[in-house]
């Protein structure tokens, strides 16, 4: 009986293995000259993603997005990392706060 336990546990994490240990997608978005690039890009629908924010400016930016209700300070040089999704299709606005006339930017979601 008590190794009859042990195989059904076994089994049973052996089976969730796969589902821990998928990647999640990553998609990298730069900040140059007060700028995103790229300004736009298409993720997954009903997917969780992984954004890579890099802050290539010497000064820090604010990653914005009421729509995604997302807020992350980024200093200057470094880089950030934001989930979003899973998200239903549509188009999602994202902006640098401390630069909003210029860093301007969109998800399309597919």
């Amino acid at each position: 009986m008590k190794h009859t336990k042990h195989a059904v546990l076994i089994t049973a994490l052996t089976c969730l293995l796969p589902l821990s240990s998928q990647a999640i997608e990553t998609f990298t978005i730069n900040i140059k000259d007060h700028k995103f690039d790229p300004a736009e890009i298409t993720i997954p629908a009903n997917t969780k993603v992984k954004l890579l924010v890099q802050n290539n400016d010497a000064t820090p930016e604010e990653f914005e997005s009421y729509e995604l209700h997302r807020e992350k300070i980024i200093r200057g040089n470094s880089k950030a990392i934001i989930f979003v999704g899973p998200l239903e299709p549509g188009r999602y606005n994202f902006f640098g706060e401390f630069n909003p006339k210029t860093a301007q930017g969109f998800i399309n979601v597919k």
